[in-house]
């Protein structure tokens, strides 16, 4: 995949920097500095060779080269051919091996012969090793922070005219090439290093981004937020298979979250990918709350407080109904406002508070408390204790004023006006008024339930 982001860019700087040397004009250098260090014949033969068009030809005129040369002093030239020859016949195994024969002569073959050489190895690497193991990750790594390093020494070769401009591409490709070796080496701090250098210099990489997304949530620790802002800036950029990454993005975010409810996630990924969108790096005030950071509000809140939490409104609303979206409590008490009625569930409007006078004076509800009065479908019955059998019909006997408790899951909230939504509600029954005029117990001594 990288292969083919970088293709455009690192055939336009190979051209610019004329990584691969001609034979002719190096020979005709070496004439005109002095006295060449190889013969005639041995020039002729090299020449005869750069000469051939056809590539299985021309294999076996650089092995005839070899064979009577072997400490030729145009060797590098020679390699440069076998690379060539061996791409062009698609033996991807042998012109890597040619790449690595010219990186290996050192200062004996020109920096830009070599800089090419590393580029393709680099490049053929995913060809040659559909399944590397650790040895081959480790080389191509190297390389590759080998290629990062030779590259600002172009600019230092007399007479040269490259630039910054023409080289920092290929920079990039080397350092997320790099990126990617460490991250299947499971270095992930080097891999993270590696992705940052190549996204510093092209800020628009898709791929790189997803990596990176990937190395960070993979360290260890794991660096959760960074990780997510990676991904989610890999999906903006339309990185391919983006429908795929933001389906492993949500479920990352569910698995650092366990929020109650999982669709709060869908609202927090959207604000996510519109945030990310505009910013490549995460801002230090943007946050997604841990599971660790969700349970501690929760075990710390009674209805009163996540009523007064929700109807604050802002971060602290969006914090407590993570929190608290879908948790059971074991008893809440209020006062009967109003009574809907349908064929299989009543509704009770609800008003509950801390304050005595209040629950007296309350004449609008502040909790929607639903109450099935005939078996629930299979698919409402999820929740502890309802069961086909959590129908009560008894229920019907309330009136408004009367005082309820009951058990239930929160499973909604109106910021405005104000309501929370009640469901798998069980009622208690020594509350529920008797069948003929009796009146409903004031749970007088109660207070909501902490």
């Amino acid at each position: 995949m990288i292969i083919r982001n970088y293709r455009n860019q690192v055939a336009t700087v190979a051209a610019a920097l004329c990584l691969l040397t001609l034979p002719v004009k190096a020979a005709q250098q070496a004439g005109q500095q002095g006295q060449p260090s190889y013969t005639l014949p041995e020039y002729n033969a090299e020449q005869a060779a750069a000469s051939e068009k056809d590539p299985q030809a021309q294999v076996k005129l650089l092995d005839a080269f070899v064979a009577q040369y072997p400490n030729s002093t145009l060797m590098q030239y020679i390699c440069q051919m076998y690379l060539q020859a061996y791409y062009k016949l698609k033996n991807y195994q042998k012109a890597m091996e040619y790449a690595d024969k010219l990186v290996a002569l050192d200062d004996k073959a020109e920096l830009s012969a070599r800089v090419n050489a590393i580029q393709a190895h680099v490049q053929l690497f995913s060809l040659v090793y559909p399944h590397p193991d650790n040895d081959q990750l480790t080389k191509q790594r190297d390389l590759a922070l080998q290629g990062v390093k030779l590259l600002p020494d172009l600019k230092k070769l007399p007479n040269s005219h490259v630039t910054d401009e023409q080289i920092n591409p290929l920079i990039a490709y080397f350092q997320a090439a790099a990126g990617q070796a460490s991250l299947q080496l499971k270095d992930y701090p080097g891999a993270i290093e590696g992705f940052k250098a190549a996204l510093a210099i092209n800020p628009k990489d898709p791929v790189s981004y997803y990596r990176l997304g990937l190395a960070y949530v993979s360290a260890s620790p794991p660096q959760y937020l960074d990780g997510f802002w990676a991904l989610a800036r890999a999906i903006d950029l339309k990185v391919t298979d983006d429908a795929k990454i933001k389906d492993y993005l949500r479920t990352r975010i569910l698995q650092y979250e366990q929020p109650g409810c999982d669709s709060q996630v869908d609202a927090q990924l959207s604000e996510l990918l519109q945030l990310a969108m505009n910013s490549p790096d995460r801002p230090a005030s943007y946050t997604i709350p841990s599971h660790d950071d969700l349970t501690k509000i929760s075990s710390s809140s009674t209805i009163i407080s996540v009523i007064n939490d929700l109807g604050a409104g802002g971060d602290k609303a969006k914090m407590t109904w993570l929190a608290i979206c879908g948790a059971e409590f074991p008893e809440v008490v209020g006062k009967i406002v109003d009574i809907q009625k349908s064929p299989n569930t009543i509704e009770f409007m609800v008003f509950t508070s801390d304050n005595s006078d209040q629950m007296q004076n309350a004449t609008t509800a502040n909790m929607d408390v639903k109450v099935w009065i005939t078996p629930p479908p299979p698919a409402t019955t999820t929740g502890p204790g309802n069961t086909p059998d959590v129908a009560q019909p008894d229920v019907a006997r309330f009136q408004k004023d009367d005082p309820i408790r009951f058990a239930g899951a929160l499973v909604g909230y109106d910021p405005s006006p104000f309501l929370l939504h009640w469901d798998q509600v069980k009622v208690d029954p020594s509350i529920i008024p008797a069948e003929k005029g009796g009146g409903a117990r004031h749970p007088t001594t109660r207070k909501p339930s902490e």
